[in-house]
């Protein structure tokens, strides 16, 4: 018998399962940690049409997100044009599509000056204790009492440095995303996950993008429209990864 053979198989499962620990264990809900989790994806805007979903009021700093604990602080980026703002999870109980990485208010998008045929986002959870929060939370406070006031029609962004209230035009460019599987130490181990989708779906768009020496990244894509995009989403559902990400294509 090859012990050798054997020694490598034992050590490249474990690395591969250690890689991989956005894989749920169980069907449970699994809560990440508030300083673990990061994401880039799409985000569903609440309006009234969405059925058995509780309401999210169109002023609320609140998100709706499933894995996140219930009032967790988080950063909420638009990567297009480096806006963000600081948000509070406040329900997890939520139940929407997995292609959606959180629920947000209209408030919210309009902030960030979301696309809504695209509305790309990126959530970092913070520690509560953090500079960055603490720096912020004062105005997340007033911010919200002034929003429950406020009508939808009146938000206006302001830059701080004219005096003038500045309308931005977004211009919209061509639709083109990829699929974040997961990032890889060893170059082996990223073609056995590509190999394992190949083998196990029906997606074709599979590629290994070299990031460095030891770090080997496992995409899907790229996608021209969003429903192509979402039906490879919704197919990787069988794997039950925790955490995948939808990348915006340079």
């Amino acid at each position: 018998m090859n012990y050798k053979i054997i020694f490598y198989l034992i050590i490249t499962t474990f690395l591969f399962a250690c890689e991989q620990s956005n894989i749920k264990k169980s069907s449970k809900t699994i809560f990440i940690p508030e300083n673990n989790y990061k994401n880039s994806g799409f985000a569903l805007v609440y309006n009234n049409s969405l059925d058995n979903m509780k309401t999210l009021e169109d002023r609320s700093l609140g998100i709706y997100h499933k894995s996140l604990k219930k009032r967790s602080k988080v950063k909420i980026s638009n990567p297009t044009n480096g806006k963000y703002l600081i948000a509070e999870v406040i329900s997890n109980k939520i139940r929407f599509s997995n292609f959606y990485n959180s629920v947000l208010s209209l408030r919210i998008a309009e902030e960030l000056e979301l696309n809504l045929d695209e509305p790309l986002v990126e959530i970092i959870s913070i520690f509560k204790d953090s500079t960055f929060v603490a720096k912020k939370s004062k105005m997340f406070e007033e911010e919200r009492e002034v929003a429950e006031k406020a009508p939808v029609d009146g938000i206006q962004i302001n830059d701080l440095n004219s005096k003038k209230t500045q309308k931005k035009v977004i211009t919209k460019n061509k639709f083109s995303y990829s699929i974040k599987i997961a990032d890889f130490y060893y170059e082996d181990t990223a073609f056995m996950m590509k190999d394992r989708i190949k083998n196990e779906t029906s997606i074709r768009k599979l590629k290994i993008s070299r990031l460095s020496k030891t770090k080997y990244r496992v995409l899907i894509g790229p996608f021209n429209d969003i429903k192509s995009l979402k039906d490879s989403f919704e197919n990787l559902s069988i794997f039950n990864f925790e955490n995948l990400e939808i990348l915006k294509n340079d």
